[in-house]
């Protein structure tokens, strides 16, 4: 795609190169919050790095120092976020950071409702939703296994994200168990940590079988881009994070996601996991109201959601309506060789898959993010060895 410069703010973006990147192609120049040495920074589509370690701690400088960079640029800034830590930042400082910043957010209520998925399972039951059952739990040290009341297999889940879920779940998103008496076993495992956990009826079939509905809805109520997708491979396979997904023209698919835009009276960026079973009913897992890594594949297929919110919020043309091509592929490195390992795909089979894949995360011919970082991490390391070596010489000229 060539990169046609825009006249306008900057985008502020919290998160990585799959939204930096669909914005630096549609010409738009990108401030990025991110920890030092970060990919992402050394991205030819930056021109300012926010410097920020974490978004579960203090969030009062975060805001600050947000405001501080906002107000000091000549006309403000339009703000994106990827991450549901990023997400819950804007909507909860929303009234502070919109005296800087142009964004779109849906309502304070549903984004809490959406990010939490016990509170998502109540709204789920109170639209009729089609989501799987689900029951919430809180496993305590000392305590018995509760009777969950259940089909089995099912998958447990955090109610949100937080570190030692990684851990306990071995890298995935979730863990599956197949039989009551599994449930049983891996009690104490869960009970460990007291964490509230939501555990939810598993639709049958790998995760292959989960497709996504994308969408932006506009201050009108009118859905001014979308584009379906499903994932190729996750990592580890089951309940693991995508490595490898790719476009689709899944006509049920959207219908659905049309239909429960209209339900949740949503506006702004989101995402629909739907999963399906094999009679092909679509069951909704969750909707996740932010940008996220399907964009930059999106920009490929020819709806740059991210550059349409832009040109929004910055009164200028929105790029000429499109119509995703299906069939454009998405993958992440050294994830997907993972992936593809751990079910079986030989080498022979995936790299040339891999070769024809139209978009690698952070791995592009025209900004090579993870060769850049590399280069620079190497000549930092060789500076400082440079350094170290100096230190006696100067020392002995004193």
């Amino acid at each position: 795609m060539k990169r046609k410069a825009v006249v306008g703010p900057m985008a502020c973006v919290m998160g990585d190169m799959n939204v930096v990147r669909p914005l630096g192609l549609a010409g738009i120049s990108c401030a990025v919050v991110a920890p030092p040495g970060n990919p992402t920074t050394y991205s030819r589509f930056v021109r300012a790095v926010l410097p920020w370690q974490s978004f579960s701690k203090n969030l009062d400088a975060l805001a600050d120092m947000l405001l501080r960079f906002g107000t000091a640029q000549q006309e403000p800034p339009v703000l994106f976020f990827e991450e549901d830590s990023h997400l819950l930042f804007m909507s909860r400082y929303r009234e502070r950071l919109g005296q800087a910043f142009r964004f779109i957010l849906p309502e304070v209520a549903l984004v809490e409702d959406l990010v939490d998925k016990a509170r998502f399972q109540f709204l789920a039951e109170r639209l009729s939703l089609p989501v799987p059952a689900s029951r919430r739990i809180r496993p305590c040290a000392d305590s018995v296994p509760v009777s969950i009341d259940l089909r089995f297999p099912v998958v447990i889940k955090p109610l949100r994200r937080r570190s030692p879920w990684e851990f306990i779940a071995s890298g995935g998103k979730a863990i599956e168990v197949a039989t009551e008496e599994a449930f049983r076993e891996l009690w104490p495992r869960l009970a460990s940590n007291e964490m509230d956990l939501l555990v939810q009826e598993m639709i049958p079939g790998p995760e292959s079988c989960i497709e996504s509905y994308h969408v932006y809805v506009d201050h009108r109520g009118e859905i001014a881009g979308e584009f379906t997708g499903r994932k190729i491979r996750t990592y580890p396979p089951s309940c693991g994070h995508s490595t490898a997904l790719e476009t689709t023209d899944a006509a049920d698919v959207a219908s659905l996601g049309h239909a429960l835009v209209e339900k949740l009276n949503l506006h702004g960026v989101a995402k629909f996991d739907f999963k399906r079973d094999p009679d092909g009913a679509l069951h909704l897992l969750e909707v996740n109201p932010r940008f996220n890594l399907w964009h930059v594949l999106g920009a490929r297929a020819g709806v740059n959601i991210p550059a349409l919110v832009y040109a929004d919020l910055t009164g200028q043309s929105r790029p000429p309506p499109a119509k995703a091509r299906p069939g454009i592929r998405w993958c992440t490195l050294p994830s997907d060789w993972f992936a593809a390992r751990a079910i079986g795909l030989p080498l022979r089979s995936w790299l040339p898959w891999v070769i024809r894949c139209e978009v690698t995360s952070h791995l592009s011919w025209d900004d090579p993010v993870l060769l850049q970082t590399a280069w620079h991490w190497g000549m930092s390391s060789v500076g400082e060895r440079l350094s170290r070596l100096m230190q006696p010489a100067h020392r002995g000229e004193a």
